[in-house]
């Protein structure tokens, strides 16, 4: 943890060349280039991986827990999302992804599609009953995006609605359940999530959400997608394990791809968007009230949705056309209609969605001058004049993303005006000048020094 926040994105300095990309690509500014290698601002940082994704060198890397970890406790239940399932074609069975991750030593296994249902069903009901506050109201499954608002758009905060994503409310009641089986104590089960995404991660060691997330640790899509490829069996037999899985019906399934939350919902008034740029670009619009007429925004921070997240092991196209498949065929032997499918899938009681365990977001300030405002509002001053003498290029070359952030962490101590090459190449010109017109004045061999270039124009006059 680094300034008081947790983050899973992490630099791997030895493979660091200080190319700059990540810091023309990060949506909150939060990454610097100093001394040749990156350096990542916890502050500003909100995991979205976007420089994983970016970084041609493989120098950012995402903290995840080791299947080893499951050896600490006598009964561990793994979370998969649609996601995961997006990862395999639609040929390989759902029973076989299930045996697969039996052999890998999970006891039980509750889709993220069975609770993504319940917390729709209260989507649903929220906004329709949701009379006299702003709108839209915004989506809180994503955490890149909900950290996003925390550190750049906080008015917003009193627009996200107050609902479990669907992960924390599967493991809150999973646990439950467990426990109450009588065989287990609570500090005895492990509640494990397959992430697509390092926010996930993140999120359920330090999360925005909640006040106690139920989640024990989050494994990527990746690994785990290679670990079921390792002990895969297209064949399986799963009647005999088949009470140990929970799984919901094509509209929880959807939830993988962008989309998939407003339908399951039943939302018409909507807009969807995707990608961390595009998210923030409409959090703006929201934040200037350009979107009042809109009930619901589904904002997620990856491209296609969670298919898009930089953990995950196939491309995001694939994976969609995968899910696709995958939710069609499911669809095919369910009831016509949105509710009645709905309700013969959920069959949870007391499951819960908005309950105590949610937690209302704070704002994050992203730059803070100074704790101090007198002080603070002398080093704006300053930066608003250093500001006004840079190029105003925000070309990155100075390792900082624009002109203003090098601005910032000049008047903070952390850079020098001469980190732009602009000025750096002023200041040597100017100092190649002034030991030129040194140089003509140092007396030669003894003889008297030559008048400069200004003294001869003055004799001639």
């Amino acid at each position: 943890m680094s300034g008081g926040y947790f983050h899973s994105v992490r630099l791997k300095g030895s493979a660091c060349i200080g190319c700059v990309t990540c810091v023309k690509y990060c949506p909150t500014e939060a990454i610097r280039v100093r001394n040749g290698k990156a350096i990542i601002l916890a502050a500003r940082c909100i995991d979205c991986g976007e420089c994983i994704r970016r970084c041609p060198h493989h120098a950012k890397v995402a903290v995840m827990d080791n299947l080893s970890e499951m050896r600490k406790y006598k009964y561990n239940i793994i979370l998969p999302p649609p996601s995961l399932y997006a990862q395999f074609p639609p040929e390989i069975k759902m029973e076989a992804i299930w045996q697969g991750l039996r052999d890998l030593g999970f006891d039980e296994i509750f889709d993220v599609s069975a609770s993504s249902e319940y917390v729709s069903a209260e989507i649903e009901s929220y906004v329709k009953n949701y009379q006299d506050g702003p709108r839209p109201l915004i989506s809180s499954a994503c955490p890149a995006v909900l950290r996003l608002i925390q550190v750049k758009f906080p008015e917003l905060i009193k627009q996200v609605v107050p609902i479990l994503s669907p992960a924390e409310a599967a493991a809150i009641y999973i646990k439950e359940e467990v426990v109450k089986r009588g065989e287990y104590s609570p500090e005895q089960v492990g509640i494990w999530f397959v992430a697509p995404c390092p926010a996930k991660g993140s999120n359920i060691r330090q999360a925005v959400d909640v006040n106690s997330t139920a989640i024990t640790g989050a494994f990527s899509i990746s690994k785990i997608y290679g670990e079921i490829c390792r002990v895969l069996k297209e064949d399986a037999n799963f009647s005999d394990w088949q009470d140990h899985v929970t799984t919901g019906s094509s509209y929880g399934m959807g939830w993988g791809a962008a989309g998939g939350e407003a339908r399951a919902a039943g939302l018409n008034n909507v807009l969807i968007v995707h990608g961390v740029d595009e998210a923030y670009e409409v959090l703006e619009q929201i934040s200037m009230n350009k979107m009042h007429d809109v009930d619901y925004v589904e904002c997620s921070a990856c491209y296609g949705g969670c298919l898009g997240g930089p953990l995950t092991a196939v491309n995001k196209f694939v994976a969609e056309k995968n899910l696709k498949q995958r939710v069609r065929s499911m669809r095919e032997n369910e009831p016509v209609s949105r509710k009645e499918t709905l309700a013969k899938s959920m069959r949870c009681e007391n499951f819960p969605v908005s309950s105590q365990a949610v937690k209302q977001l704070v704002p994050r300030p992203m730059m803070q001058l100074d704790e101090d405002i007198v002080v603070a509002m002398k080093k704006f001053e300053k930066m608003e004049e250093v500001l006004s003498s840079l190029p105003g290029l925000d070309c990155g070359a100075c390792g900082a993303p624009t002109c203003q952030c090098l601005a910032e962490d000049i008047v903070q101590g952390k850079a020098h005006e001469t980190d732009c090459i602009f000025k750096l190449r002023a200041s040597v010109k100017k100092l190649a000048q002034g030991m030129l017109d040194l140089a003509e004045q140092i007396p030669i061999s003894g003889r008297q020094a030559k008048p400069s270039h200004k003294e001869d124009k003055n004799e001639n006059k």
